[in-house]
């Protein structure tokens, strides 16, 4: 198991009818085919994170922190809301510094031009936590990958993306490593 390298896959949404979860699930089907990492889904909706300044318990926050930190690496499921990433992941990504830094991550993003919008906003936030992104990364279309834009059904052709993306990822998490150690 590649020395127990840890790979957690970010859902970027939380509302009511969202598809993260079910693209989620489809890259750790995936991952967990490789045997090259172990690979866990980590909603974000789960953590009920307050926005920034806004409590004075943290609880929650530190719960986050302490699950990020057992990381080598992420995979981003971004969903494009108004041509960026969603308020929610935005709040998860600056409920945390120090867990996210000198780690690798890796983005499958969503939307109607496959969330490349989206993805280019979230590679400006990684690169200001110390977060190395891949270069490949996985663009799921509303209109060919989802049936009724609530369905998700990917077609075979991001098979290949999703694979160079993971195997970027895993190198770049094990060289990240030795800069965490």
């Amino acid at each position: 198991m590649n020395n127990n390298l840890k790979i957690g896959i970010i859902t970027g949404s939380t509302r009511e009818g969202r598809v993260s979860p079910q693209v989620a699930a489809w890259v750790k089907k995936l991952a967990d085919e490789r045997k090259d990492a172990t690979y866990d889904i980590l909603d974000i909706k789960e953590y009920q994170l307050p926005f920034v300044g806004e409590s004075e318990d943290q609880t929650n926050v530190l719960r986050w922190n302490e699950t990020l930190s057992q990381y080598d690496g992420f995979v981003f499921v971004v969903a494009e809301y108004n041509h960026s990433i969603t308020g929610a992941l935005k709040n998860a990504l600056d409920s945390a510094r120090d867990p996210w830094n000198n780690k690798a991550a890796g983005i499958v993003s969503y939307g109607s031009v496959g969330g490349t919008r989206a993805a280019e906003h979230l590679r400006g936030i990684l690169g200001e936590l110390q977060i190395a992104d891949v270069r490949t990364h996985v663009a799921l279309s509303m209109f060919t990958d989802f049936e009724n834009w609530s369905t998700f059904k990917p077609q075979e052709l991001h098979l290949t993306n999703v694979e160079l993306m993971l195997d970027q990822l895993v190198k770049w998490s094990k060289a990240l490593r030795t800069v965490r150690s």
